[in-house]
């Protein structure tokens, strides 16, 4: 583990980046990060209470508009397929991409939360502990297996022949099969595991290597390959219960006051702070010349490529959710729309 003092990030206005607004959707409610998936080619969102909707990412316009139910708990994109659970009808769809048409659909139980895809397994359930883990065929939605119990787990992360599953607030994780749910090996973590309520506390760093969030303000490090876990970093200050999330080779740590610690993800070496006394929320987006990051009231953030604050753009009176897709554009979940940006250099 390495710890050392960070350097805060100071304010400066140079930014060669334009930001352009593109087309706008509304969507009839409030934004939602979970009912929506971003691809370089696709946009789909949940909409209208009951609709999920696949947008052109260039120009807005509707390639189809199925109805789902009400606020899906997750949708998720997975090569050809597109895959749902809305909160009101315990029914896992699986669409066809190109055109929206219903490939298959399968029973889950009510308020089933994760939905994890690995290689060809569909992973359904253990949200807050309310249901078991079932495993789906991809390709047909047969049902593979089914815990006997219920299972209280973060959002689950696909690891080599299964998937990651820990229980927040306990220090221990598991690797599970994915054919049949067996245990395949298990880790002690240092300190307990982070309660992400909407999301994970896994990240994925290479094929075999995760790192964890832990404690208040600590990531431990898991490979398959060893027993042991170890801790990885520990930050300065208090970190958000979520994963790190990745930009342009460095891991980007949420903070719980906002901002973010910056990690270099092969030596743990601490990079710098960004702390811009704002909630951030969505993805750290890369840019030409550095990232874009948004804010809670609406703000899109400019870093420099070294994480200096360069710019602000007010985009909105508020952002729920900030997604990239290709490296010129993004998508901003306001107040009541979906917002297409484009970033010029």
């Amino acid at each position: 583990m390495r710890r050392m003092r960070l350097p805060t990030v100071m304010w400066s206005w140079w930014s060669d980046a334009v930001i352009e607004m593109g087309w706008e959707r509304p969507l009839h409610q409030r934004g939602v990060a979970s009912g929506l998936a971003v691809t370089n080619g696709h946009v789909i969102v949940h909409e209208r209470s009951t609709r999920l909707v696949s947008l052109d990412p260039a120009d807005g316009s509707v390639r189809w508009d199925v109805p789902v139910g009400t606020w899906p708990r997750a949708v998720v994109v997975v090569g050809d397929r597109c895959l749902a659970i809305p909160q009101d009808n315990p029914r896992l769809s699986c669409l066809d991409l190109a055109t929206g048409q219903e490939i298959w659909s399968a029973d889950v139980p009510a308020v089933p939360g994760h939905l994890v895809v690995s290689a060809n397994v569909v992973l359904v359930g253990g949200w807050r502990g309310y249901t078991p883990l079932r495993a789906f065929d991809l390709a047909t939605g047969q049902l593979r297996w089914e815990t006997e119990r219920r299972i209280d787990t973060v959002l689950p992360v696909p690891a080599g022949d299964g998937f990651l599953i820990g229980e927040p607030r306990d220090t221990r994780v598991r690797l599970i099969d994915r054919h049949d749910g067996r245990e395949l090996s298990a880790w002690q973590l240092p300190q307990p595991l982070a309660d992400n309520d909407a999301g994970s506390s896994i990240s994925t760093v290479g094929p075999d290597r995760f790192l964890l969030r832990c404690g208040p303000r600590a990531l431990a490090e898991i490979v398959l390959s060893v027993d042991t876990a170890r801790e990885f970093v520990r930050a300065e200050t208090g970190l958000a219960a979520a994963a790190p999330g990745h930009a342009r080779g460095l891991l980007w740590l949420p903070e719980d006051r906002g901002g973010y610690t910056v990690v270099d993800p092969t030596a743990g070496r601490l990079q710098w702070r960004v702390d811009v006394g704002q909630r951030l929320v969505g993805d750290v987006v890369p840019t030409a010349d550095g990232f874009l990051v948004a804010s809670a009231s609406g703000t899109l953030l400019h870093l420099t490529s070294d994480g200096r604050l360069a710019k602000r753009t007010s985009v909105a009176r508020r952002i729920w959710g900030l997604r990239g897709a290709a490296t010129d554009q993004l998508f901003a979940l306001t107040k009541g729309a979906l917002l297409a940006i484009t970033i010029r250099k």
